[in-house]
This record gives C-alpha cells, sequence and structure tokens, in this order.
C-alpha cells in the first residue's frame, strides 16, 4: 500500500481477500454437518466483516478518529498504516508491517491453517474407517479444528482489531465452546467407553506435554 494509493473503498481487495481466505479454510475445514457449517459460516462472518474495514469502510477508524488525532497530533487516521492500531496506540514506530505484532499474527494465522489442514487429514481417515479421531492432532487435543479457527481470528485482531471482529471474537470462542461440548455428547453415543478413556488422557484445548505415555501421545486408547 504507497502513499498515492486510497487506504480504503477497495472494494475489489475486500472481496478478493475474504475469498481467498474463506475457500482456504473451506479447503482444510471441509464442513460436513450442519455443525461444520455453523462454525465455519460463523468465522466467514468474521473474515468478510475484518476485510470490509481493512480495505472498505474504516468503521473503527471513523468512531476513534476524534481521540486518535486528539492524542497522536499529525496522524492522518485514514492512512493504512493507522488503522494498526495496536501499532498506533503503543506508539510504535517505522512500517507497521515489519513489526512484531505483524510477524506474530502471521504466525498465528499460518499455525491455524496447517492445524486445521492436520486435523482434517486425521478425522477423514478416521471417520473412513468409521473409527474415533485420536491420531495427528487429535492425539493432543480434542478439538484442534475449533483451536485452528480460534488462533487465526486472534491472529487477525493482533494485526488489524475492529470494534466489530472485537465483540464477534468472544462469541464466536464461546460458539465453538458450544459445539465443542455437543461433539463430544456425540463421540461419547456413537463409541462409549472407548471415548471415556480418549477423553480422559487428552486435554480438551491445552495439550498435556508434560506426563503423557507415548501411548497417549500416539492416541492409542
Amino acid at each position: 500500500m504507497t502513499d498515492a494509493m486510497p487506504a480504503y473503498g477497495l472494494w475489489t481487495l475486500v472481496v478478493i481477500n475474504s475469498a481467498a481466505f474463506i475457500i482456504f479454510a473451506y479447503s482444510f475445514a471441509k464442513p460436513q454437518s450442519t455443525r461444520d457449517w455453523r462454525s465455519f459460516g460463523a468465522f466467514s462472518a468474521f473474515i468478510v466483516a475484518l476485510f470490509t474495514e481493512m480495505y472498505g469502510i474504516p468503521l473503527t477508524i471513523y468512531l476513534l478518529s476524534g481521540w486518535l488525532q486528539g492524542r497522536y497530533p499529525g496522524l492522518d487516521p485514514l492512512s493504512h498504516d493507522a488503522g494498526h492500531l495496536w501499532w498506533t496506540v503503543f506508539g510504535m514506530q517505522g512500517n507497521p508491517h515489519f513489526g512484531v505484532l505483524h510477524i506474530l499474527s502471521n504466525v498465528m494465522i499460518a499455525a491455524g491453517f496447517i492445524l486445521l489442514s492436520a486435523a482434517w487429514r486425521a478425522l477423514y481417515r478416521a471417520q473412513k474407517q468409521h473409527r474415533l479421531a485420536v491420531t495427528g492432532p487429535y492425539a493432543y487435543v480434542r478439538h484442534p479444528q475449533y483451536i485452528g479457527f480460534i488462533a487465526i481470528m486472534l491472529g487477525f485482531l493482533l494485526q488489524w482489531p475492529t470494534i466489530l471482529t472485537v465483540v464477534m471474537f468472544p462469541l464466536l470462542v464461546a460458539m465453538y465452546v458450544r459445539l465443542a461440548l455437543s461433539e463430544e455428547n456425540d463421540a461419547r453415543r456413537a463409541f462409549g467407553e472407548a471415548y471415556d478413556r480418549y477423553a480422559a488422557t487428552t486435554a480438551r484445548w491445552v495439550p498435556r506435554l508434560i506426563g503423557r505415555s507415548a501411548a497417549d501421545a500416539h492416541g492409542k486408547v
């Protein structure tokens, strides 16, 4: 983004970026059930809201422009760099695209997509064999796909926070938690004691990296 280019009103970029990330996520998540589509739809709404403000209409910047101009004299609130609000608020200097927050954001987004991909492969193999998914990321946590979605959204919040996406994030996390609990009930009904043994040795969200046996690490339940 150069000074000669307008920072907003770039609806082609809104469409291209939204479509690219949604298609990318779809290729990894492969939603099939109503529950899958609900979680994927919520993620897609977050992506569209994000890129609409990033390249289309900077609603958050409009609402905060008075405060920003009063606190940071000389700041052009409608410049693209000013949209990196954490960068502006923390008074960081230089190009925000090369800052630590942007790098951390990219790492979290990439890690989220990698986790989505690995989880889908493990789940797909298990479903084909009509067995419980306990390999790959499922050997460490019971809901790696939801963790992947949350990591991607959190990465985007580090890079380009908006009022709407900041409000959406905890609501979406709550929705993923509720969906995860519902999935566990379904899996318990389908696999019985096998799922209870798996749940007893595998964390729901944060992997137990200490004190796991070799059998646990390979998901042998």
